[in-house]
């Protein structure tokens, strides 16, 4: 089985961090929202991993080559956003005959992967959320089979939506179905997965639904950090090497990435800081900062900064990309 791992969006709710780094690359409870995916999925035992990039796609071949590099992985360009779908088809000649799990590259879910994967048929992730018309929206039988899947309904059928998760044996089934919907409309721009699912299950695929116990969203910025707060505390902090710091409280849960400096401040709770990040005579809480960040004298609350910023003084809760330099003195 090989996992397909779509990266290509452009991440335009995370702004402005997302124009100089990709969404999957964000810094989450001392990962990345990508390394929650690829270790999930490797952990059940797949080895071959087929990303499908486009914008900053180098910065995502990068971090895999460097963090994984005893996994088979594969890199696709689309260079035009043309949706999952689309994103989908591009990996036909790599895929070939094998099982595939397409899993989206903002989507972290706690579900029992070994089951879905041991599991003889088809299947698709749900959850039930209280207003589905954002997302794609299962239809689910008593026996647990889906009867049809469509995305962004107005009028839903159900509040199942589908998570971004996607075990599909028959992947020939698969390409012919999203070949057919490109075919039909040559030129609708945005071609959805949830379509060719929908396709496959109308000419007799069988697809069972299996639940997922939690779906944290990494999509907006309050989101992203209640994600991150949540995830710390489900898996405790981490703090990657023996730092003494100086005069300084730290307040559980947090993660530090190697090589930080902090002096005369309280960090936590719910803090993750990436690497080679210094933070001087502040207080920071509730909030994601980034790698070669400096921090000096202030009080930073829900906030989520970049990396290479760098923030001295004031009070605020901020929304900070990378390479920003801010002085409120």
């Amino acid at each position: 089985m090989k996992a397909i791992i779509p990266v290509a969006g452009a991440g335009t709710k995370l702004r402005p961090h997302t124009y100089t780094q990709p969404k999957a690359l964000i810094p989450l409870a001392g990962k990345t929202i990508l390394s929650f995916i690829i270790d999930q999925l490797h952990e059940a035992g797949i080895k071959e991993f087929v990303f499908i990039v486009g914008y900053l796609g180098e910065k995502i071949q990068e971090y895999v080559k460097e963090a994984y590099p005893h996994l088979d992985t594969y890199f696709v360009y689309q260079n035009e956003r043309q949706g999952t779908g689309h994103a989908v088809e591009l990996t036909k000649a790599i895929v070939g005959n094998d099982e595939v799990f397409v899993a989206l590259g903002d989507t972290i879910c706690e579900y029992d992967v070994k089951e879905v994967m041991d599991s003889p048929y088809s299947m698709l992730g749900v959850k039930k959320v209280d207003d589905p018309r954002d997302f794609g929206v299962a239809t689910i039988n008593d026996d647990g089979f889906i009867e049809s899947v469509v995305e962004k309904p107005a009028i839903p059928k159900s509040n199942m939506a589908l998570v971004g998760l996607y075990k599909i044996k028959e992947t020939d089934f698969l390409f012919d179905c999203l070949h057919h919907i490109l075919q039909q409309s040559p030129n609708a721009g945005d071609y959805n997965l949830t379509d060719a699912l929908d396709c496959m299950i109308k000419r007799g695929a069988k697809f069972q639904a299996f639940k997922v116990k939690n779906w944290f969203d990494c999509g907006k910025k309050d989101s992203l950090l209640e994600s991150n707060a949540t995830l710390l505390k489900k898996f405790g902090g981490v703090i990657k090497e023996e730092y003494k710091f100086e005069n300084t409280i730290i307040v559980p849960p947090v993660s530090i990435a190697r090589g930080c400096v902090i002096k005369n401040s309280i960090i936590g709770p719910n803090v993750a800081i990436g690497a080679d990040t210094t933070i001087q005579y502040s207080i920071v809480r509730d909030s994601i900062i980034g790698s070669f960040t400096n921090l000096y004298e202030v009080v930073v609350d829900h906030s989520l900064i970049g990396s290479d910023a760098s923030v001295k003084g004031l009070s605020r809760s901020l929304n900070i990309g990378d390479n920003t330099e801010i002085d409120f003195g």
